[in-house]
């Protein structure tokens, strides 16, 4: 996307995936006066359920991606792994973005950490495993480590943690042989990520650095403000702008960075779009991820967004309807409403599974603390594990 037109609300928005994401642009946008059109196979998809229109069409196929292009202004995407090959296909005709350079590197985790190198920002050791003979010649210095696979991985898949030659040898077969990057494991303090947003013309504006906390690889807690040294975050956040405007991004990116024990930063991984660390920003900020997602596509100015109220955001994965048993049962949706600053957000997705996520709730409160007290209480009704 080049240039700084604006593309006035009445306009129709773009969006490649029908995921949750794509369903909270969705009303981002048309918020702020825009309609939308989504693009995803799916016939359920949460997004495309809400949009006014809904391209149903693989994400390669000529004609679904011709139709998006026909209905929309501008395009932008709500998953790392839409194809970049889609991406340029629709540059021809229509700003997009994130553009299709920019996604092609996020994609790949071997690009991605060649990237941060470039960009002075500190990164774990790794080595880039695509041949036998580099499998054989890994330095014994990385291990133990992570072994991920350098694309398609997320959520914790297609990752193993393996301790000696032997188990990166086991693990990289049982990958397939694919291409994988090994990082070394390192000793974790805390882990944060942040949310920047990129024009057209450069400008750029970010959310508040964001503390997370993982569980089984997948993102369970999220704690604004993060309760770290300003100092540190300020790192934080020049990294990831930096970060951004080497690759010339226009949208919305989130750089995870890992605090080790030594109180030192690592940039972990990136991704093209808005982020399930950023999502408290709807109830918390007063400009949320995904208004800056629509901003940032329609060329619309950006403003610094503002934390008004601390808050804590809880993922709500498909686990919680099975928490007494094998068959379904919808969690105490009225208990988690009666608590004061509970904001409830479910995607609209017909079947809860195991891992599946399903919506989260993003509990605000005029302090810290008592956000973290309203959260905890939250999480033992639903039967989240206490943090």
């Amino acid at each position: 996307m080049s240039g700084e037109r604006f593309i006035a609300p009445g306009a129709t928005l773009g969006v490649m995936g029908g995921g949750q994401l794509g369903r909270m642009f969705v009303h981002a946008a048309q918020q702020l006066g825009y309609a939308a059109a989504v693009l995803d196979p799916d016939a359920a998809s949460p997004a495309g359920g809400v949009a006014q229109r809904h391209v149903r069409a693989e994400y390669l196929d000529d004609a679904g991606l011709a139709q998006l292009a026909r209905c929309s202004a501008a395009v932008t995407t709500e998953f790392e792994n839409v194809p970049a090959a889609a991406l340029r296909t629709l540059a021809a005709s229509r700003p997009v973005a994130p553009g299709a350079d920019a996604v092609a590197i996020c994609q790949d985790r071997a690009l991605e950490k060649a990237h941060f190198v470039r960009c002075g920002v500190p990164c774990a050791a790794h080595a880039v495993i695509e041949t036998p003979a580099q499998l054989d010649g890994v330095d014994a210095g990385l291990l133990p480590g992570i072994l991920k696979t350098a694309r398609l991985g997320y959520d914790g898949k297609g990752q193993a943690r393996v301790r000696d030659r032997a188990e990166l040898a086991a693990a990289w077969a049982a990958m397939k042989g694919v291409a994988c990057v090994l990082e070394q494991r390192l000793e974790l303090a805390a882990e944060i990520s942040v949310i920047v947003a990129r024009g057209a013309d450069g400008a750029v504006v970010h959310l508040p650095v964001q503390r997370n906390l993982h569980r089984d690889g997948i993102l369970a807690v999220t704690t604004v403000p993060a309760a770290i040294d300003g100092k540190l975050s300020g790192q934080a956040v020049a990294a990831a702008e930096r970060i951004a405007a080497s690759m010339g991004y226009v949208g919305v990116l989130c750089v995870e960075f890992f605090v080790l024990a030594d109180g030192s930063l690592v940039a972990n991984e990136m991704a093209p779009r808005p982020h399930n660390s950023g999502h408290y920003s709807i109830d918390a900020c007063d400009v949320s991820q995904f208004e800056l997602q629509v901003r940032t596509l329609a060329g619309a100015p950006l403003v610094q967004p503002r934390l008004h109220s601390p808050a804590l955001m809880l993922n709500l994965l498909g686990d919680l309807w099975f928490a007494r048993g094998e068959r379904a049962v919808e969690p105490d949706w009225a208990g988690v409403l009666a608590l004061p600053g509970a904001h409830l957000h479910l995607y609209g997705k017909a079947e809860a599974r195991r891992g599946r996520k399903m919506g989260h709730l993003t509990i605000t409160a005029a302090t810290a603390e008592a956000a973290r007290e309203l959260a905890l209480r939250a999480a033992a009704l639903l039967g989240i594990e206490a943090f």
